[in-house]
This record gives structure tokens, C-alpha cells and sequence, in this order.
């Protein structure tokens, strides 16, 4: 295994990367919960919650970092 350099990376770069890991499967595991309570339709809007933040990383990071 070898070191990696994570010098490069900016610090609003980790902290958006951060902040959306955190909501994303935050609202993955919301929605499983909710699943396994058999609120059903409550799971189902945890998991549109988690593919939208994860929609919007996506173009964030298109649109800012790359």
C-alpha cells in the first residue's frame, strides 16, 4: 500500500463532499428505518431525498470542481 496526498484538496471541496455523504446515506437509512416500520410511503421519500441530494452533488461538483 502506498501514501496518498490529500494536500490538493480543497477545504470547501472536503466539507461539501462531507456535508452531502452525510445526507445522502443519512437519508438511506432513514428510508430503510422507515421501510422495516412499515411506513412505506415515508421510506419511499427518504430514498427520492437521498437520489435527488445525490443529483444535486453531482452537478455541483460538475459545475464547481471539475
Amino acid at each position: 500500500m502506498t501514501l496518498v496526498d490529500v494536500s490538493s484538496v480543497s477545504a470547501s471541496l472536503f466539507i461539501l463532499g462531507v456535508v452531502f455523504l452525510l445526507l445522502i446515506f443519512g437519508l438511506l437509512s432513514f428510508g430503510i428505518l422507515r421501510m422495516f416500520q412499515q411506513r412505506f410511503r415515508a421510506g419511499w421519500y427518504s430514498f427520492a431525498g437521498a437520489i435527488v441530494s445525490f443529483s444535486v452533488f453531482m452537478f455541483i461538483l460538475n459545475k464547481w470542481y471539475l
